[in-house]
């Protein structure tokens, strides 16, 4: 699979189409339960509660590992909400949630710093995912070695989904080829590393730099700016004030990562989050860390 998806990569990525009618800035959304999103639709401002029509979005259906079957299935729709928890897809159709993650705002800063560009998100996220896999549990692991039930873990299902969305040729569905440019990642996630024991989350660091290496390889591009969403915590009295026991450890890999890789950088805003339960932050929280992200990669790379 994973041979098949860096032809398939090599074709679109570095040769242009004849006749593209538009190129799009191609963003990777991944991680694990903040990164697929908790906000409620309902509590969306009039300016993100919209169709938009210059972003567009390849929403790979979440799977457990081992799934021969559903992981990574989707299709290219313009950018709604409904993208959050709950979403799900198959070949031909999104199911749509009553959620929203910080896709919505991200687009919204996106479109406001680069007028007149169109954009593309593909995203695939599963909570409670580590990458270490001795912390897996139920929720699954993006550990590339990981031999779980028939040898399927979540970076199967990722390599799944940009395979599933780089294939189709004509995303917006004008009758012409498009051209999408990796342009970076967003990855929310950590906290399924840092509730196990000081020696998992020990590991995060060297973890963390293997698999945005792989996911920079898969997309082509070794220097691709990664933006990394700090964890926090919620301090919920139910946990005895602490949800992540060895979370200051991860932070610590979180800012090590971007302090010394020159294409990486570190949303802090998280910190300043409230919380609809333990572990996830509130409706207003996804639209201020959609327009960090956007505001921190126009930093990066600018």
């Amino acid at each position: 699979m994973r041979l098949i998806l860096l032809s398939v990569l090599s074709i679109l990525c570095l040769t242009p189409f004849a006749n593209a009618q538009h190129t799009y800035r191609l963003f990777y959304l991944g991680g694990q339960s903040n990164m697929v999103g908790y906000g409620y639709n309902k509590d969306l401002p009039d300016s993100l509660d919209k169709t938009f029509d210059d972003v567009m979005i390849f929403h790979g259906n979440t799977a457990d590992d081992g799934d021969l079957a559903t992981g990574g299935l989707g299709i290219w729709e313009p950018l709604k909400p409904g993208h959050g928890v709950g979403h799900s897809a198959t070949r031909s159709e999104n199911k749509f949630s009553d959620r929203f993650g910080l896709e919505l705002a991200f687009a919204d800063r996106l479109l406001e710093l680069y007028s007149g560009e169109k954009i593309a998100f593909i995203k695939y996220a599963k909570g409670g995912t580590s990458i270490d896999s001795l912390a897996a549990g139920r929720f699954g692991c993006w550990d590339p070695d990981f031999q779980s039930k028939n040898g399927i873990n979540q970076y199967d299902h990722f390599l799944s989904t940009l395979n599933n969305a780089m294939s189709i040729q004509d995303i917006d569905g004008n009758g012409q080829a498009d051209v999408l440019v990796p342009a970076g990642i967003l990855w929310m996630q950590g906290e399924s590393d840092a509730d196990k024991s000081e020696e998992l989350a020990l590991r995060y660091y060297e973890h963390l730099v293997r698999l945005m290496n792989l996911m920079r390889a898969a997309l082509r591009t070794d220097d691709l700016p990664v933006m990394i969403g700090k964890i926090t915590d919620s301090l919920n009295p139910e946990f005895n004030g602490k949800v992540w026991p060895y979370g200051d450890l991860v932070q610590y890999a979180e800012e090590k990562f971007a302090r010394e890789d020159p294409a990486a950088a570190i949303i802090r805003n998280t910190k300043y989050y409230g919380s609809s339960d333990p572990w996830h932050y509130l409706s207003e929280d996804y639209v201020d860390f959609g327009k960090a992200f956007a505001d921190e990669y126009y930093e990066l790379t600018k």
